[in-house]
Formats: structure tokens, sequence, C-alpha cells
């Protein structure tokens, strides 16, 4: 490349995703100073944005339920792998029907916009995505997860769940083209900038460290995972920005190799290489496997002679983005899989998974404990019966109550504990999607609550601290992992009566009682100390 020659950080392949047309309307043509111009209306934004979020919230990419299908056939896959993709299909399936969608968590709203200098909107454009998103939030069965701050410590809901991440770039050209994401708490969470110094640039040194970290991501937002790795970056903030776009796959068509004017690339090898590290580290698809992760991208940034930042982050199951643009021609959305049903085969679930242990929960709790004492971590059980939703607003409560001398509540003792926050509840429906959330966030509660008699069986996504599974040792509680991701399913097939306890003030994250019906799980830390995350091999 010649001297002065502009060299585009991210030069990108041309575009092949298939758009479906949402209106020819809101757009038209003119001129300015001989150059034609793109004239957008707020509505053709709002529409965009509106039908976005309404489709990732039900919709996912053929691409990825073909990923979930190939779990399925392959014969090195794990029971527990299997049985993990084929849950997640089905709920796929369900969430398709666009009453329930996917995921209870239904995310913040991201918007990345690339505006061409040809097109004119008049101003505005932030208001009228955020009305876009506010609209679908609002008017459809998705939850309110974004807190406002009124002082430091003092939050309130937002009850539309905006504000909305918007990022607005300006750009050549006469389209506006989007990325639209919605990004669960649990994934969110996931992502993690290391700041290491050059000396890491050595393949066995960076495989050894990134090997370390990628096993810290545990299962808590729900694997697989679409896996991305950044190496480099001129500034933090870019790392981060790039794990974010490349776990959506948006960067999949930047070139394979670099140059001298410091062009990101994707490193395909590099990708294989942490791909076979991950198929090896015994995590698999939840509960023990292979499929720890769908797929790896790794991209490579030119960076600071005294600066190598190193990023990593997932998109989860619930794998919620899609491109859009606005064109002469009209406004146009990514197409989703409608018809998801086709990558789900006729299988026969003993085979899938292998035997199961059906529990009881309406027996005593010390009879519940004496059932599950007798088989090892990784058993696969189902539960039917009444269950306590609890999470964390709900557990601060109860610890103030310990602390007042009150003692511990009836609801705490009795049954098993759930850590989930429901999605709102569709017309017909016992509850709204209800999935498990991250174990991980109530783990300074469980000692103490164990020691006054409570909380011995706790259910949720994701590995825990070693306090727990000293406090399951000392006084002979369980932990049981739920699956990730099927917050449709586990609404439409195994939750079949929701009532408030305790705390209606809370909101979604009161005190529940619900009762079950074949709601699977994994016994993932038992009472006498043995812990399926523990036992994870190196590289």
């Amino acid at each position: 490349m010649p001297d002065g020659i502009f060299q585009d950080m991210f030069p990108l392949a041309s575009d092949t995703t298939p758009y479906r047309k949402l209106t020819g309307d809101f757009v038209g043509r003119a001129s300015f100073a001989g150059r034609p111009i793109l004239t957008v209306e707020p509505e053709a934004l709002t529409l965009l944005a509106r039908t976005a979020f309404a489709d990732i919230a039900h919709l996912l990419r053929p691409g990825h339920l073909a990923q979930l299908r190939k779990i399925l056939d392959d014969p090195e896959a794990s029971a527990n792998d299997r049985f993990v993709a084929y849950d997640l299909l089905k709920n796929a399936n369900i969430a398709a029907g666009r009453v329930l969608p996917m995921c209870q968590d239904t995310g913040t709203a991201i918007i990345m916009g690339k505006k061409g200098q040809q097109v004119w909107t008049g101003g505005g454009d932030e208001a009228a995505l955020s009305e876009g998103v506010r609209r679908t939030y609002v008017e459809t069965n998705l939850r309110y997860s974004n807190l406002a701050p009124l002082s430091m410590f003092q939050e309130v809901n937002t009850g539309d769940n905006l504000p909305a991440q918007i990022d607005l770039y300006a750009t050549e050209g006469d389209a506006y083209k989007f990325l639209f994401v919605a990004k669960g708490g649990g994934s969110a969470n996931k992502v993690f900038l290391y700041q290491q110094t050059p000396s890491i640039l050595k393949p066995d040194l960076l495989l050894k460290f990134l090997d370390e970290k990628i096993k810290t991501l545990g299962t808590a937002a729900c694997p697989p995972y679409h896996l991305a790795v950044v190496i480099g970056g001129t500034s933090a903030e870019l790392n981060l920005k790039t794990v974010k776009l490349a776990s959506t796959r948006y960067l999949d068509g930047l070139p394979t190799e670099g140059n001298k004017q410091g062009r990101a690339f994707r490193d395909v090898e590099m990708e294989a290489r942490i791909h076979a590290l991950t198929q090896m580290n015994g995590i698999g698809a939840q509960f023990g496997g292979k499929y720890f992760c769908h797929d790896v991208r790794v991209i490579r940034l030119p960076r600071h002679g005294a600066s190598c930042p190193i990023g990593i982050g997932v998109s989860c199951s619930a794998d919620r983005q899609a491109l859009g643009k606005i064109t002469a021609d009209g406004v146009f959305l990514e197409q989703l899989e409608e018809n998801p049903a086709q990558y789900l085969p006729e299988v026969d679930m003993d085979r899938l998974a292998g035997p199961v242990v059906a529990i009881d929960l309406n027996r005593p709790m010390s009879e519940i404990r004496r059932t599950l004492s007798q088989y090892p971590v990784k058993t696969r059980v189902v539960l039917n019966g009444p269950m306590i939703v609890a999470r964390d607003l709900a557990h601060a409560k109860v610890r103030e109550r310990l602390e007042r001398g009150e003692p511990m509540p009836d609801y705490f003792r009795d049954r098993i504990i759930y850590y989930a926050g429901p999605a709102k509840t569709p017309q017909g429906y016992a509850s709204g999607a209800f999935g498990p959330t991250t174990a991980g966030r109530m783990d300074s509660f469980v000692g103490d609550f164990m020691a006054k008699g409570g909380s011995f069986v706790t259910l949720a996504k994701g590995n825990r601290s070693r306090q727990v599974t000293e406090a399951c040792k000392t006084h002979g509680g369980f932990y049981l992992g739920s699956i990730g991701g099927p917050g449709a399913r586990l609404a439409q097939d195994c939750i079949k009566k929701v009532e408030v306890v305790d705390y209606p003030e809370l909101g979604m994250e009161a005190v529940w009682r619900i009762e079950v019906v074949d709601f699977p799980a994994f016994v993932v830390v038992d009472d006498k100390g043995n812990d399926f995350f523990a036992d994870i091999p190196s590289y």
C-alpha cells in the first residue's frame, strides 16, 4: 500500500446476509450538490428496531440451530451434551410461536448503526430507535431488567427496559446499516479484559493463558457458547467492543492475515486450536462432555508496543442478534429461522440422556436429601412438585429477617430454592419464560442459611464457589444445575402453577411458589463435598 493511503482497520467482505423487506415506506430520494441522497423518516427507524427486538426474542439464526443439531448427530458428544442440545432445540421451537421468549432474561437492547453520509434523517435517530425498543418490551411478553440509579445505592426498575445502548457511526455511502443485539446479564457478565504484557505473545504461553481463563467462564452464561477472543487493540475499549462484535459473528468477513498498515484479521488456525482446547476441558454443554463451545472467533488487532490487552467474551444459547439496513429500496431485517422444527429430530429420550432419577418434591426435605445422597454428581434428575423461587433481593430480605433474630421462613426450610425471575405471563399460561438465573450471585447466602436450617437444596445454572461446596458438605446440602437457556420450554411444559408467597413489592424478584412437572436438572454439588466443576483438566 502506498504511503498516505488510509487503511480501514476492519475491512469486511461484502454482506451476504439474507434479508426480508419490512416496508418500502418512510424512505425517499433527493439530491444535494449533485449527489443522490436517501431520506429516512423516524418511523423507519422505530419500525426496524421494534421488529428486530421482537424477532430476536423468539427466533435464532439457521446456522446456530444447525450447530445444535450437529451435537445430536455427533457420536463423540456426551449423553449430557445431547440432552442439553435437544432441550434447547425444543425451546427454540416453542419460542418461534412468538408468545414465550426463548429466555426469561430478555436482555438489554443494544444497537449499533452505521449511517452513510448520503443518508438524511433530520436528527433524533436515537429517540426513534429507542421508541422501537420501548414498544417491543411494553407490548410483548418480555421482561424489564434495567435499573435506574436514583442515588449511589438506591435503584428502581425503569418499567420499559430502557435505556437502550445505542452507538451510531458516520460512514460513506447511501445506506443505513444496523446490528441489533439483546444481551442478557448471564453472558454480559462473562466478558473479561486482561491487560497483559507483550511477553505473552508466544504460542505455548498464550494457549496456556487462554485455557485457564476460558475455564473460568463456567456455565452460568448457558453454553454451548460462541466464544470470542481478541488479542491486541489500540485501547481497552476497542478490544472489548471487538469482543462483542466477534461473538455475534459480525466480523466473520475480516481477512485471515494481517498487513503492515495494522488491519484486523481472523486467525483461523488459532481458532481451531482454542476450539480443540474447549472440547477437551470436560465441561461440555453445561454438565460434562465436548460441546462447551459451538465455535471460536479469534481476532488479532494492532496495539501499542507497551500494551497487550486480551479480551474474552461469549454469545450464549440465547444467541440473539440480527442485522438490519435501510436503503432506497426500503427497510430490511435479517431473515431468522421461522421453522426451527426442521432441526428437531425424533429421538428416544431414554437413549438420548441415559438414566434419570425422579424426585418427589412433595416429600419432606429430609427425604429429598436422603434420595439425592444416593447418587453421584452429573446424575440427571427430574423434579415433580412444589418449589420456591427466590433470587438476589429476596435473599437479602430473608437475611435481614435473620439478622433481626427472626426464624428462617418455613418456605426456605421445606422446599428446594430455585434461583429465577420470570418474564411476563402471556394470557392462558401459568407462567412466562422462567429459566434459571446465575447461581453464583447467591453464594454468600448459602452457608448462613443452611446453618439456620434452610436452603438445603438449591437449583440454578452455572458453577459455584468453594464456599458453597463446603457448606453442602458441612450441612448436608445439594446444588442442582438446571439447563440454562430453555426458559420458554420450562414455562410451557414444566411449570404448571405460579403464586406469590412473599415480598410482592419486588415484582419479578418476589418469592414465588411454583408447581413443576418433569423439571430437568443435574446433581452438580453433593453432600459429600463433590463438585462436578472441580475436576476439570488443564492444558
